[in-house]
């Protein structure tokens, strides 16, 4: 059978020569092509390099086609790195060949599935990529010369030529540029993908030129499960309907090497964040866990609560938990006031931060209520005991209370000193004088409105330094630590380098869109390392701290929210129903949630 079916195609094909007939093979274009080169972004990585995504949109001019093979020559400073829809060869003199399921053109029509990913170089340094974009003009299909129009569109949004098929738009939300992970690692991908003349097939996540994981649905989502340690450049890609596709500029993440000890990291400041003693990049992500500051000087015992232990610890590492941020009241450390006060208070805190550190948390210690007598704008109360908030920290007590908290865990750096809550000098003057009220802040003294002495930043600092602690230190700024327009300007000076900006934002301030985030706080966020010892909103849903973690994450900025105690939603800001970890609806389900996709 098998040789009289060749004889018989034999015969045939003899029968259709005699007739004059050519029979065209089905990889041949018989007439002609054109091919859309089509930009749809470029990115800048250094003043005369960067990168770039293409579209070719291949027209059969000629008859139908079952396969394919394109080949041409990019442009000089061009070199092909990757692509997809087709089977690629060569770096600038480049073969793209059909990989089954998209080989056949029929006669007039136009296969745009196929992508192309490159690099470009340039002599001169410019502010921006090549626009126009060049293109290659020697399109061959087949072997036949593509002489239909071609063209490049500068802008990713426009269509590559009237009636053509549009390439969808994609977005990576998740994981976000910068952001680091401890192996073994779980990088959850998310995406959001739209079609503007069809429907999105399908998103594609990659790692490099490697899809890890794929999703055809909306919400676009997939887990990169078991990633070892190393830095990884990932994107997503939408592919529409009609094969038409289009890819996120890739972004860099960073897995770190698993914590083998357990303990939590010692941490430093190194340039704009924190890091770890082998020089990984560290964020500070977690919760607030208050009573200490108010409990003892209410006569609700320690904590308000049942005593921290393994199982309250377990429900935060349930969470993905890192840090927590444990206020503390200044009277009842140092046994002014308060039951218990003195030294049945400091090992109750320092029994917690051992258990902390022991669990892989680092402990935040922090000075909440503190003595002195103000009755000025915005007093909680008139008692000169630590008995409510202070405009800021007093000169009579809080040296010493610093001395103290630094030799009680100098030499321990997993845990993080927070010199004051919510420093409010510019209300205290009535916002009259705003270079006195950050004067105030830095160099304490006497301050507007303040009926005691204060102790300014400065002079903490230095208490702490004088001790011999080299612990990280969280400076805040003013109007309880939601404006830090002049931080960097008047931070203080620390001798080891080790300090940081504390930054508070709930919905309820004055800084609470991405536009002011960017223009206060992302100019401090580039120097030193901000952590939002406080986030929160008083409603009790997640839409605004999802906002504010979004763009935390984005700007490398930590965070920590308000509050692991399960005091009712009707407060706002709740985030447990119970020590067990119970979420709270919604607030506490949106942060943990989130968290639970972070990695410090």
């Amino acid at each position: 059978m098998k040789h009289r079916s060749a004889l018989i195609s034999a015969v045939a094909a003899a029968a259709c020569i005699a007739l004059g007939i050519v029979v065209p093979t089905v990889a041949q274009a018989a007439t002609g092509c054109a091919v859309t080169y089509q930009n749809v972004n470029a990115w800048q990585s250094t003043p005369t390099s960067g990168g770039f995504n293409t579209t070719l949109a291949i027209t059969n001019l000629g008859d139908p086609i079952a396969h394919w093979t394109l080949t041409f020559t990019l442009p000089s400073g061009h070199t092909r790195t990757g692509g997809w829809n087709a089977a690629f060869t060569g770096t600038t003199a480049v073969t793209a060949t059909d990989i089954g399921w998209n080989g056949s053109i029929g006669t007039g029509q136009t296969n745009a599935s196929v992508g192309l990913q490159g690099d470009w170089t340039r002599t001169a340094a410019g502010s921006t990529p090549p626009s126009p974009f060049p293109q290659p003009t020697n399109f061959t299909l087949n072997g036949v010369a593509c002489t239909g129009s071609t063209s490049s569109s500068p802008s990713p949004s426009a269509s590559s030529s009237p009636g053509a098929n549009q390439a969808p738009t994609v977005s990576l939300t998740s994981p976000t540029a910068g952001q680091t992970f401890t192996a073994p690692a779980t990088v959850n991908f998310a995406a959001t993908a739209s079609d503007p003349d069809g429907t999105v097939a399908r998103v594609e996540f990659l790692n490099g030129s490697t899809i890890v994981g794929t999703d055809t649905t909306s919400p676009y989502m997939y887990a990169w499960t078991s990633v070892a340690a190393g830095t990884y450049s990932v994107s997503a890609r939408a592919v529409d309907n009609l094969g038409a596709a289009k890819t996120t500029t890739p972004i860099s993440i960073t897995v770190n090497p698993a914590n083998t000890g357990g303990a939590a990291p010692a941490l430093h400041v190194s340039g704009n964040h924190l890091a770890t003693a082998g020089g990984a990049t560290y964020r500070l992500l977690g919760v607030n866990r208050a009573s200490a500051e108010f409990a003892c000087v209410q006569g609700k015992g320690m904590w308000d609560s049942p005593t921290p232990d393994q199982a309250s610890v377990d429900a935060m590492k349930a969470w993905n938990i890192h840090a927590v941020r444990i206020p503390l009241n200044e009277d009842c450390w140092l046994g002014t006031f308060g039951t218990p006060s003195g030294g049945t208070y400091q090992q109750a805190v320092k029994d917690y931060v051992t258990l902390l550190v022991a669990n892989g948390i680092n402990p935040i210690v922090e000075m909440h209520w503190n003595h002195g007598v103000y009755t000025g704008t915005s007093s909680a109360c008139s008692d000169a005991n630590a008995t409510c908030q202070k405009p800021m920290p007093d000169a009579q007590y809080a040296p010493t209370f610093w001395t103290q908290v630094a030799n009680a865990f100098k030499g321990n750096n997993a845990v993080i000193f927070d010199l004051f809550n919510e420093p409010y000098p510019d209300a205290a003057n009535n916002w009259s004088n705003m270079t006195a009220a950050w004067t105030c802040l830095r160099d304490g003294g006497t301050c507007t409105g303040i009926g005691y002495q204060v102790a300014g930043m400065q002079s903490l600092v230095n208490a702490v330094r004088a001790t011999g602690a080299t612990n990280v230190i969280m400076v805040a700024g003013l109007t309880w630590t939601n404006d830090l327009t002049q931080w960097l300007a008047y931070k203080p000076t620390d001798s080891t380098g080790n300090l940081m900006a504390s930054w508070h934002s709930y919905n309820f301030n004055a800084c609470v869109t991405v536009s002011c985030w960017d223009s206060q706080i992302g100019t401090v966020a580039a120097q030193v390392p901000v952590v939002a010892g406080e986030i929160g909103q008083n409603t009790c849903a997640h839409d605004y701290i999802d906002q504010l973690m979004a763009w935390a994450d984005t700007h490398g900025v930590g965070y920590l929210a308000w509050t692991w105690n399960p005091w009712g939603c009707g407060q706002g800001n709740v985030l447990i129903n119970d020590y067990t970890g119970t979420p709270t609806a919604t607030f506490g389900e949106g942060f943990k949630a989130h968290l639970l996709t972070q990695n410090p």
